[in-house]
Parts: structure tokens; sequence; C-alpha cells
């Protein structure tokens, strides 16, 4: 049986020579490259990348200068402008201290008062029968005010006098009756007694009669008023007011603490809230006693009050003197730190900030008086206390 022979037939051999060989095969993808971008889009980038560096470049150099120049310097570590440099001190403004005469004195709030003032008051039921008040006018003591009806009390009185004479005359008799023994001791002493009784009813009587005619207790001016002659008055019935004022009271307290430091006949300097106006006065009378709920010692002063500068019910500042050094450190109110143990203030040694505690004094809107902590010549730090710290370099501004 014939076997079949596979023979492979040769790749045909091409002749370069003549015709050129087949190409080789062509990718599965072919990449084509991306189409570069126009020059016009290219400038808008590089337009709007300026805009921004520029941008922020000018919020550096406005809002961070000091970093911009230490960097322009050479750094923190280089020259004169790292942090030891002069751009880097906290400038400040400070203040000498300096002995000064001062006034030691207190401040306290204080009203006015009338030497003399009483509201004037029925003591008797009636009416009105004179009325001698007028209003806002000066009087004089012992001057009638107005009256009451008083017509039942001069009745009365009459009646009161006809009874003595009665009781008079029958304590003679007794009395002879007594002489001869023809009645006893008892029997003259109920007629004595009687006559006695009689006389002390025509007193009282005499006395209720006088309510019914008021007159000024003393000399003053009179108030303002609203009864009229015919008004019907009750006991306790106000009818007007009689105030002295000249000369006036001056009323006020001063703190316990100085209570030891006010004596009689200190100067008072008042000042007059209605018209601002100052007036020298003196301590008469201190209260023994100080006020146990406000702590403070009640002062009295008096103000002659001539021209009636003061009127009662007024409300007053008063400065009491207690005494004047000329060696005195005060330093001004913003250098003065409160703090919960005391108080501070911050000094300037070698150029740098070091914080002293001080113990204050009398105070006032402006200055401090420091009683312990700086000496004549210490340098105290008024402004840009909230930018430094404790042993930072300061620049001291002029």
């Amino acid at each position: 049986m014939p076997v079949e022979t596979n023979t492979v037939a040769p790749a045909p051999q091409w002749d370069t020579t003549t015709t050129p060989g087949p190409s080789a095969a062509p990718p599965l993808y072919e990449y084509e490259p991306e189409t570069p971008p126009s020059k016009g889009r290219g400038w808008l980038g590089w337009l709007l990348a300026a805009v921004v560096i520029a941008g922020l470049v000018f919020v550096k150099m406005t809002y961070f200068p000091s970093s911009a120049g230490g960097d322009k310097k050479g750094g923190a570590a280089g020259g004169k402008g790292g942090a030891g440099g002069k751009d880097q001190l906290v400038p400040v403004q400070v203040y000498v201290v300096a002995a000064t005469s001062l006034t030691d004195q207190v401040a306290a709030t204080g009203s006015v008062l009338a030497e003399e003032s009483v509201i004037i008051k029925s003591e008797l039921s009636g009416k009105i029968t004179s009325l001698n008040i007028k209003e806002g006018q000066a009087v004089s003591k012992g001057q009638l005010l107005f009256s009451i009806n008083a017509d039942e009390a001069q009745a009365a009185i009459q009646k009161q006098q006809y009874n003595i004479k009665l009781f008079r005359d029958q304590e003679k008799r007794q009395r002879t009756l007594l002489d001869k023994e023809y009645i006893s001791a008892q029997e003259y002493e109920q007629s004595n007694n009687a006559l006695l009784t009689a006389q002390a009813d025509l007193q009282a009587l005499r006395a209720t009669l006088a309510k019914a005619y008021v007159r000024a207790p003393f000399s003053g001016v009179l108030g303002l008023s609203t009864a009229t002659v015919g008004t019907y008055v009750s006991p306790g019935t106000e009818i007007t007011t009689l105030s002295r004022v000249r000369p006036v009271k001056i009323d006020f307290a001063v703190p316990g603490r100085f209570a030891a430091n006010v004596r009689v006949g200190d100067v008072v300097s008042v000042v007059d809230e209605t018209t601002n106006k100052t007036y020298e006065s003196k301590v008469y009378a201190i209260d023994p006693q100080i006020d146990p709920v406000s702590r403070t010692q009640p002062v009295r002063a008096r103000f002659a009050n001539t021209n009636n500068e003061l009127r009662p019910g007024a409300f007053v500042r008063v400065n009491l003197k207690l005494g004047e050094t000329e060696t005195a450190l005060q330093v001004p109110t913003e250098a003065v730190i409160p703090e919960a143990s005391g108080y501070n203030v911050y000094t300037v040694k070698n150029g740098k900030m070091v914080p002293q505690k001080v113990k204050i004094g009398i105070r006032s809107d402006k200055v401090i008086q420091i009683t312990e902590g700086l000496a004549v010549g210490d340098t105290v730090i008024r402004t840009g206390i909230l930018q430094v710290k404790p042993g930072d370099a300061v620049r001291v501004m002029k």
C-alpha cells in the first residue's frame, strides 16, 4: 500500500531587486499624538499664573512684612534681621518714676441739709380762721402763721375762771372755820384741793388755746402750702414747712479705714452737681459709731451759705483732705495691672521686660500711688503691655 508523503512547499522567494517585499503587519491599536495647544491658549494660562503669583506676593508683603524682611536679610540666623534684631523689638512707651506732691484726700458723695427744718402741723381740730403764710418768704421766730377757731376753748376758760372764784371763796371760809376749830383739817383740805385743781384745769385750757395760734418756732423760710382760710384741719394735718438755710449742713460718709484720720475742723471741698462750683466747708461733728451695714463713718460739715449757694436736698461731691506729702510715687493708671493676688507693673531693666509686684494707695482717674514695690528712677511700661512677656526685649519709643 503506497504511503502518502506530505511535502511542505518552500516559501516563495521574492526578488527584491525587481519587486519590494511586503511591509510588516500594522499594530492592533494605532496611537495618534494629541494636537498641541494653540498659541492663544498657552498665553492666557501664563497670564493667569502671573496674576495669582502677584496676588500672593502682595498679601505676603502687606500682612507679613517682618517675615519678608527676615528672609530678605538672610533669615533669623544672620545679621540684624533675626529674632534678636532691632526690627523684632516690641515698641513700648514708658514712664520714669519720680517723687511728686500728693494730697491725701477721700472722695465721697453727700447731701445738703437745712440747719433747722420742721413741718408745720395743726395740733387741734377746727377751721382755719386766719392764715399769715406767704410761701417762700422769710419769717421771724414767734411770728403768727395761722390760727384755728378757738371759741370753745375760750368759753371753757371763762367757765373755769368762774369756778376758781367760787372755790377761792369757799377756801377762805373754810380757813376761818378751821382757825376757830369749827371744822376739821380734812374738811379744809378738801376745799383747798378743789381750788388748786380748778387752777390746774385753767392752765390746761390756756395751753389748749395757745395751740390754736401756731407761731414760727425759729427764723427761717416758709415752704409751699395748700391750706386756705376756712379749711378744716385735724391734729397732724400738714400746713407748710419752715427751714433755716443759713447755714446748711453737708452730710457724707467716709470708708471706715479712714475714720481715725478725720478730725473736727478738717477742710471739706464741696462740689455742687447742678452748677459744678466748689465751696469750702469744715467738719463740725463726727458720729461716734461706724455704720455696721456700710462700714462707713458718718461725718457732718457746715457751710455758711450766705448767698443761698446750696439748697437743702441737693446732691454734692465731697473731697476730704487728710494730709499732703511731697515724696509720693505715682504711675499712670494704665500701667497698673490688677491680678488675683494683687497688682503688677511691667518695668524695663537692661532692655527687657521684668514684672514687678506692687502695693497701691490713693488712686484717681489718671494716676495711682505706689506705696511698695517701686523706687525713684524705675522705668514702667505704660503702653504695649499686652504685646510683651517676661524677658522680651523692648524698644522704648519717645
